[in-house]
């Protein structure tokens, strides 16, 4: 019986078994960890490789020790089945290293900026904007993810009109478990039906909210000229516009060629809030500069959308039947309330799983 792999996703193996012994020894330099750029980007890179190292390395051991099986086998029943069940091993692992090595998004181990903007129904639209960021807020606690809020600019009922937020994961994650791996699906219009606070004769309502997100720049991503810059400079204020700050400390980055607009004003200090709205801008630009480039893979595969109209979702969030369903891969759950308190993972693996499915069926109509 042969065991030579014939899938055609696992060539090139070695290499990438070369360049993690490589790694592991730059990675060991006390000279590249002076650079946290660069050993953030080979950490990353570590990271990627190493579950596809594992399971080659298994797969060659589990080959052997299929070889030894089938050599005794004729001498002892009991090595026929081993022999048996390695065979059945060496299949999934197989099948497995061909998924790891299938074609990955190259940001899905960054951390991200994601921005949730109250669009059509008013007051109770921002109110959900609200509970939509306490949603991503808790499902990055539960997966151990650190959050900064950005921006926020608040509605008069405690919601926000605009909420911008930062989520990073500690160490160097696996591009699976990268932050941009799992919430890179929440882009596009959020609907929800529910009947508000301000309703009083207790009929459903239709909201909608938009979310946007984007894998957060490095600085040697994206190459930001000062003289394309218009930065204006502004009191910060809070619900109903009243201000909450006697100085001009909010700041408003407009980058010129592309039309592009960041701002912040929750920090008191103006150089602070500088640096919040390019740390937005960056990754605003990030988006931008790649959806140029690949303009049709941008159109079939980022759908979110930049206007918030009801029509044009993603989700929708039943209250009154406490159902949560995603339109794209037809995901339908009746625990809304354990959704809302950051329960995703379900949803987002049926995502993942979906887009996985496409990135194999890519591959593998590009190598016939």
């Amino acid at each position: 019986m042969s065991t030579t792999n014939t899938t055609p996703a696992v060539t090139g193996v070695p290499e990438l078994v070369g360049e993690y012994r490589e790694l592991e020894l730059r990675l060991s330099e006390s000279a590249v960890h002076a650079d946290q750029a660069l050993a953030r980007t080979l950490g990353r890179r570590y990271a990627e490789l190493t579950p596809i190292v594992r399971a080659a390395t298994e797969l060659e051991t589990v080959r052997g020790d299929l070889g030894a099986a089938q050599e005794l086998a004729s001498e002892d029943a009991t090595f026929a089945a081993e022999a048996a069940e390695l065979t059945v091993r060496i299949v999934q692992l197989e099948s497995a290293l061909a998924e790891l090595l299938a074609p990955r998004d190259p940001d899905d181990a960054k951390d991200v900026i994601l921005e949730v903007k109250a669009g059509e129904g008013g007051d109770e639209s921002a109110l959900f904007a609200g509970d939509l960021l306490r949603m991503y807020l808790r499902y990055a606690e539960r997966r151990g993810w650190k959050t900064e809020i950005l921006s926020a600019a608040d509605s008069d009922l405690g919601g926000y009109t605009s909420v911008t937020v930062a989520v990073k994961a500690p160490g160097n994650p696996a591009p699976a478990d990268g932050v941009w791996a799992r919430l890179k699906f929440e882009g596009g219009v959020h609907r929800v039906q529910r009947v508000p606070v301000t309703e009083s004769q207790g009929r459903v309502h239709t909201s909608a909210v938009g979310v946007f997100v984007a894998p957060e720049a490095e600085d040697v991503e994206v190459d930001v000229l000062p003289a394309d810059l218009r930065i204006d400079v502004f009191r910060s204020s809070g619900p109903g516009g009243q201000s909450v700050n006697t100085t001009d400390s909010a700041v408003r980055i407009t980058h010129l060629p592309t039309g592009i607009v960041a701002s912040c004003q929750n920090e008191k200090s103006q150089l602070q809030n500088k640096e919040q709205a390019m740390r937005i801008l960056r990754s605003r630009l990030l988006v931008a500069a790649r959806e140029q480039a690949a303009s049709a893979e941008a159109e079939s595969r980022r759908s979110q959308v930049r206007t918030v109209d009801r029509s044009e979702r993603v989700r929708t969030y039943n209250f009154g039947e406490n159902r949560f369903a995603d339109h794209r891969v037809g995901f339908k759950a009746y625990n809304l309330d354990a959704v809302l308190d950051g329960d995703l993972d379900p949803a987002l693996d049926a995502l993942a799983s979906a887009d996985r499915a496409e990135r194999l069926a890519l591959a593998a109509g590009g190598s016939s």
